[in-house]
């Protein structure tokens, strides 16, 4: 694998972490660090970085629970900036997940044919869809 497959892939698992990270906040507001790391299946310090890079870039603004006698939880909220950019994230991950479909498809195709399955397997499923 080439440098510069592997600093893509690199690219593409921060934009799909981002992405997921953008969703939870979206959904849950009061999420911690922690609950963010356990959703995505990243550290708590790789968490912590992405909430704090998205606070910095301004797509996610950060609060105190205002009824909430524990100060020290905090709500994050996207802001526009963070709704147009998750938007757009969400555009580019089905456009690449698309694609990736379309190559397994293929390639699951070839395989049946050379092992002589391809009028009894899976591809018959996307040929119905």
């Amino acid at each position: 694998m080439g440098l510069l497959t592997v600093a893509s892939r690199r690219k593409e698992q921060q934009s799909e972490n981002t992405l997921k990270v953008l969703r939870l906040i979206s959904n849950i507001p009061e999420l911690s660090s922690r609950r963010v790391a356990d959703a995505i299946g990243i550290s708590n310090g790789s968490a912590y970085y992405v909430l704090t890079a998205l606070i910095e870039k301004g797509l996610v603004k950060i609060g105190n629970f205002k009824k909430n006698p524990n100060k020290r939880k905090y709500v994050y909220l996207l802001t526009p900036k963070g709704l147009r950019e998750k938007s757009l994230l969400t555009r580019r991950f089905i456009e690449r997940k698309r694609l990736e479909f379309i190559d397994l498809k293929a390639e699951i195709q070839a395989l049946e044919e050379e092992v002589g399955l391809e009028n009894e397997t899976i591809s018959n499923y996307w040929k119905e869809e």
